[in-house]
């Protein structure tokens, strides 16, 4: 085992309620992760488009897609 592999397991064994909630404790801190990913996502700029500009122009990009091939089938 690498001194970084102890350190991880150290850290993961000094989180509290192990023997309560086991590997539920770990529960809020995805809560808070998932969180801050999705603010970054929302908020943050690369270029001139977030995220979400770029999820929704790709949706309806792939809708008019959709239609178009119904009408020529």
């Amino acid at each position: 085992m690498t001194a970084t592999s102890s350190r991880i397991k150290g850290f993961l064994q000094k989180v509290p309620s192990r023997k309560t909630f086991s590997i539920y404790r770990f529960l809020p801190f995805f809560f808070k992760l998932e969180t801050v990913m999705e603010c970054f996502m929302i908020n943050v700029q690369i270029g001139q488009e977030t995220f979400y500009d770029v999820y929704r122009r790709k949706w309806s990009e792939r809708k008019c897609q959709d239609k178009l091939e119904g009408l020529t089938t």
